[in-house]
């Protein structure tokens, strides 16, 4: 199958490719690996690009992208890329600067999605996790239902094709399609997902308001220590997940990328492995059987690794419900 033409049609009449590249590294290589492994990506067929301000590293993916257009791989128009505001900007004023600022650095006119990276805001300025004295995280208090208006705002002057949400639970969900005077629906909820954390609920929420979800950590995750509780086991280790790649002779990740695609998630594969990234591509290869998905269906655990732990005094923590 050929990888490019396998999309989800979104809420608002455009299309998302259901694989995407996720370009989240460690801080210290954030840069380095988005000039290694982009260009890689893009040649081997990934059309959806995920990135964000957070990232650090949007003006290397726009030289990548721009460079793969001059070179004739790809047109703007193949290529969707997503951008994520960030949780200092979510005063309805500054969400404008903050896209058109993440436009600069990615080169582009506009982005296919621009989504909320949390519903939580912090104090406005230059640094990403604004602390006091003690360590502790400086909030703002900002309605993310005001921010969202900036953001149909956004999408309303062509800077966004499609505007979403990103780590929102379901009743946060429920502020902005209950919000009076909606004029677009979130086209996404982009959260953890994987078969530890298969998000099953939040799914079939996010279905009924015709909302695509998109799964980050997908296999699992990099284990950054910073993020991550070094405790949870390994996912791509599990010896279900083990029996289902050996009986299809693919690799465990590619199981737990496929098991996505199939159950109607869009799925972001990170990579900093050339290997890997052009393997990932082979998960138009295959299928899994009704009895496959029932038994990765069975791995939940709700198991968390990004847990947050940083933000979980915040009213508007997502994590503390059920989904």
């Amino acid at each position: 199958m050929d990888s490019k033409s396998q999309k989800v049609k979104l809420n608002d009449g455009h299309f998302i490719p259901v694989l995407g590249f996720g370009t989240y590294a460690p801080p210290e290589v954030a840069k380095k690996e988005a000039l290694e492994f982009t260009p890689f990506a893009i040649e081997v067929g990934f059309r959806h690009i995920d990135c964000a301000h957070a990232y650090q590293n949007e003006e290397e993916i726009g030289q990548v992208i721009r460079s793969k257009i001059a070179d004739g791989t790809v047109k703007r128009e193949d290529i969707f890329c997503t951008s994520k505001l960030w949780l200092t900007s979510l005063r309805p004023e500054l969400v404008r600067p903050a896209l058109e600022k993440s436009l600069k650095n990615l080169q582009l006119d506009y982005v296919d999605l621009y989504i909320m990276h949390y519903p939580m805001a912090l104090k406005p300025g230059e640094e990403l996790f604004p602390k006091d004295e003690n360590g502790k995280l400086i909030f703002d208090s900002v309605d993310f239902c005001r921010t969202w208006e900036a953001l149909e705002k956004c999408k309303d002057a062509g800077l966004a094709k499609s505007i979403g949400v990103s780590n929102f639970n379901h009743k946060q969900l429920e502020r902005i399609l209950n919000k009076p005077g909606l004029k677009y629906k979130p086209v996404c909820n982009q959260v953890e997902c994987h078969p530890y954390l298969n998000q099953s609920k939040l799914l079939d929420f996010c279905k009924s308001h015709e909302i695509v979800l998109v799964a980050y950590a997908g296999l699992g995750s990099q284990r950054v220590k910073e993020w991550v509780n070094q405790n949870h086991p390994v996912l791509l280790e599990d010896p279900v997940l083990s029996a289902i790649s050996q009986k299809h002779k693919k690799t465990a990740a590619l199981v737990a990328l496929r098991y996505q695609i199939q159950r109607g998630v869009v799925v972001l594969a990170k990579g900093n492995n050339k290997k890997w990234i052009k393997e990932n591509m082979q998960v138009f290869d295959f299928e899994l059987t009704p009895e496959d998905m029932k038994a990765i269906d069975g791995l939940n655990r709700n198991i968390r690794y990004y847990e947050l732990h940083l933000g979980v005094s915040h009213p508007e923590f997502p994590f503390s419900e059920e989904y």
